[in-house]
């Protein structure tokens, strides 16, 4: 199969930049596929076009979300510090990818979804995303900067703890003015702790 026209890429950006408006709005249960058209100004045929239906446009969001989190992260640069560029992952891109898309963290992140099921549909793109996280954290192993925890089990902490940070932040649990001194502290005691043996 060739690659999508422009045209047809555009709208389906389109498309879903409307559907991530419209479920942040609104909530997952205000996403039709005419709500959606008529956000962007075209058709239901050009939604089911893109995307096949209304579950195939929630799975695309899912994706969405950790392809936007997969290209930060590969676009934060590397420096001599691994354990600097790990805290800046969570408190730089992570963060910023949970406050400026709380839609798509919700969806992707915690899988707040109409049917559980649906999450096999961009499990690859979490893989991708995941993948990432796990080279990043894979150059704290030498020297056994890990403690002897494996690359996944501090990879699962990682991820607990800015999912963690971004609920409550989402909730307006974090010092206003402080999130991401609260963030950076967090993942640094964590990154710190990460050379001593897992109990």
């Amino acid at each position: 199969m060739g690659r999508p026209r422009i045209h047809d890429a555009r709208t389906a950006a389109a498309l879903l930049d409307e559907a991530e408006r419209i479920v942040e709005a609104d909530g997952l249960d205000a996403l039709t596929v005419r709500r959606v058209a008529t956000a962007a100004g075209t058709t239901t045929r050009a939604v089911y076009t893109a995307f096949g239906s209304k579950e195939a446009l929630v799975i695309a969001l899912g994706a969405r979300g950790f392809d936007l989190l997969r290209e930060a992260l590969e676009g934060l640069p590397e420096t001599a510090d691994p354990a600097a560029d790990l805290v800046e992952a969570g408190a730089a891109v992570f963060r910023r990818f949970a406050t400026g898309h709380p839609t798509l963290f919700r969806i992707s992140i915690q899988r707040a979804l109409p049917d559980p099921a649906l999450f096999a549909g961009y499990v690859g793109a979490a893989r991708e995303a995941l993948a990432v996280l796990h080279r990043r954290i894979g150059r704290l192993a030498p020297g056994g900067r890990l403690g002897g925890r494996s690359v996944e089990d501090a990879a699962a902490e990682f991820h607990s703890l800015c999912e963690g940070l971004a609920a409550m932040e989402l909730r307006g649990m974090l010092r206003a003015g402080e999130e991401e001194r609260i963030w950076r502290d967090a993942l640094a005691a964590l990154v710190r702790g990460f050379p001593l043996a897992p109990a």
